[in-house]
């Protein structure tokens, strides 16, 4: 069986990224990019797809795993009847190619060790023609693929499979490398494991040990920072929602999405997350990314693009793929590439709005991008759209998508007095905001229900809506905000979690039935955190806190029946709500003289 998804830990190099399970098999990799082929993909599938096991031959009575402090460095040891070995397992982060090391280290007696390894390229499909080069280097070559595993361990090839069985004594240390390049160039020379090693300990410690004390969470706010860094593409500064695809929202079901590209509003959010903890480096490459992606026609504007600005990501479906536990269909690309989701400027809006406050050095082309937006949006926010969830069916007056275009006005006349003609420009930003807020008071807000509602006409209530305090729309004391509060905690709640909203309304076009939404759960506790209800804010956080995995990572959802991760992993969404709630509650546990009252300002910084 296919290992839970909390049983995965996450390998990176900000290229590209790994899951390996907690028995020691590599099940999902993808060469040399997040969003390349997988030449692992037994997560999806069967160990015939792809998978690089490295364990002891016999039962082990112990397994027990963690990072290397404050880095990405994986430590996973094995205790047997006859000894204890540790396997250590990373991703070089100072190479420009992508390569995955792992070290077999005896810690004491002996342990017997089994390797097995299917390399199969194009997502499990295409078994590659392997050749032995000498007794310590192997290569798999497909079309375009090659991979290049070295040892010093004796290989044997039984089928389509290369396998390897050693012994490990106490003080004994066997290292396996593998690397990707193009086919047509030479094989690349060797590198030095240990050196790679010493390498990308510092590469994540000097990054790491830039994270402010938040208090008794400094450990739980570094992993996430950690996990949002590894889920950057160095290269460019764009970062992904997740580093999978198609991991299940219900078991079993059909709402399987491939994350591995950059959502506007989750990156979004993962640069306040940074700028809130003094990580302005990485959110100016950012800025920079999002600056060239969506430079062109306002009109043209997407949700969400390639690691490098791509805009066309065809979505198409791997039939040969069984799915997680059966979950099919097992999807790459993604068609919401193509949808319309009004909240995308709003959040955008908010971000540079907050890099400004924050004294990010300035873009020239900052100050263009709004003045073409304003006039596209002042249109666009008058009609439907898929809204923030993705919708798969017909388009509504999303609640959510009118707030954060009312965002999208109100950011841009703060700060538009730094532009040319800005007084000018700020009173036209002003006028629109005014006239969206009054609409969405009138056509959103049910007086029966005594709620804001997901979309007009609608008797349905959605997480999204606790925005509407967050971003400053209304006070989080107004009573129609209390009456939203209290409808979402009494229609969405499922053993102390939110779910996003009632998906067997079926709004979204899709068969209903999915966990409950984690990011949705910190946002009610920041909510909580402006209410002044900072008890329940605290037990909210401790039991989110509570569904991270034994190396701290979590996915999008989460199954308070079966007790299981859902969706996607690990999730940005996820970590960002970790950091962000983290740091609301660090704020009014200051003490007096320092504490400053969280005023509501944006969504991902209170």
């Amino acid at each position: 069986m296919t290992a839970r998804i909390e049983d995965y830990a996450l390998l990176g190099n900000c290229r590209t990224a790994a899951l390996v399970s907690n028995e020691g098999s590599i099940d999902w990799l993808c060469f040399p990019r997040f969003d390349s082929g997988a030449c692992f993909a037994a997560m999806l599938g069967t160990p015939e797809n792809g998978r690089w096991k490295m364990a002891p031959s016999g039962p082990a009575r112990n397994i027990r795993r963690s990072y290397r402090d404050g880095t990405l460095i994986l430590e996973t040891t094995f205790t047997t009847d006859e000894g204890v070995a540790t396997l250590i397992d990373f991703m070089p982060s100072t190479f420009t190619h992508s390569s995955l090391v792992r070290i077999v280290v005896g810690v004491k007696g002996t342990v017997h060790f089994d390797m097995d390894l299917l390399i199969r390229f194009d997502y499990g499909r295409t078994i590659p023609w392997v050749e032995t080069h000498s007794t310590q280097t192997l290569t798999a070559v497909a079309g375009p693929e090659l991979l290049v595993l070295r040892c010093a361990v004796p290989l044997e090839g039984q089928g389509t499979r290369t396998c390897s069985s050693f012994t490990i004594a106490e003080g004994e240390r066997q290292v396996f490398t593998l690397s990707h390049q193009p086919s047509h160039e030479p094989v690349s020379e060797p590198f030095d494991a240990e050196a790679a090693l010493a390498e990308t300990e510092y590469f994540w410690h000097e990054f790491s040990c830039r994270c402010p004390d938040v208090g008794p969470w400094t450990g739980l706010v570094k992993r996430s920072l950690l996990t949002l860094k590894a889920l950057t593409y160095l290269p460019t500064g764009g970062i992904v929602a997740a580093a999978t695809t198609s991991l299940p929202e219900k078991l079993g079901g059909q709402r399987n999405w491939d994350y591995r590209y950059c959502w506007l509003r989750d990156a979004t959010m993962t640069l306040l997350a940074f700028m809130s903890l003094g990580y302005f480096e990485e959110a100016r490459a950012w800025r920079d990314w999002l600056t060239r992606s969506v430079a062109g026609n306002p009109d043209q504007m997407q949700i969400m693009y390639g690691l490098g600005g791509e805009r066309r990501l065809p979505e198409y479906e791997l039939p040969w793929l069984s799915g997680y536990e059966g979950s099919q269909p097992v999807r790459i690309g993604n068609a919401a590439a193509t949808q319309t989701q009004l909240d995308v400027f709003g959040e955008v809006a908010d971000a540079m709005a907050q890099a400004i406050e924050g004294h990010l050095p300035p873009h020239p082309r900052i100050e263009a991008i709004a003045e073409v937006i304003v006039p596209f949006l002042e249109k666009a926010w008058r009609e439907p759209d898929e809204g923030i969830w993705e919708i798969r069916a017909e388009k509504q007056h999303f609640t959510h998508s009118k707030v954060m275009a009312w965002v999208a006005f109100d950011r841009i006349a703060i700060v538009a007095g730094a532009m040319k003609n800005g007084r000018e420009f700020s009173d036209n930003c002003r006028r629109i905001a005014d006239e969206i807020h009054a609409e969405v008071c009138s056509k959103a807000y049910d007086p029966a229900l005594g709620s804001f509602v997901q979309h007009y006409g609608s008797t349905g209530v959605d997480a999204s809506l606790l925005q509407i305090a967050l971003t400053g729309f209304l006070p989080p004391d107004d009573p129609r905000v209390l009456g939203t509060i209290s409808a979402i905690e009494k229609r969405l709640m499922r053993d102390g979690l939110l779910l996003r909203y009632d998906s067997e309304a079926q709004v979204d076009g899709l068969p209903p039935g999915e966990g409950t939404f984690l990011v949705c759960s910190f946002w009610l506790a920041d909510v909580y955190v402006l209410l002044g209800r900072d008890d329940d804010a605290h037990a909210l956080f401790e039991r989110l806190a509570g569904l991270c995995n034994d190396v701290g990572l979590l996915a999008e959802q989460y199954d308070p029946r079966e007790r299981r991760m859902l969706g996607n992993f690990p999730q940005a969404f996820s970590h960002v709500g970790i950091i962000n709630t983290a740091l609301n509650l660090h704020r009014v546990q200051a003490p007096a003289q320092k504490r400053a009252h969280p005023e509501p300002a944006s969504e991902a910084s209170l």
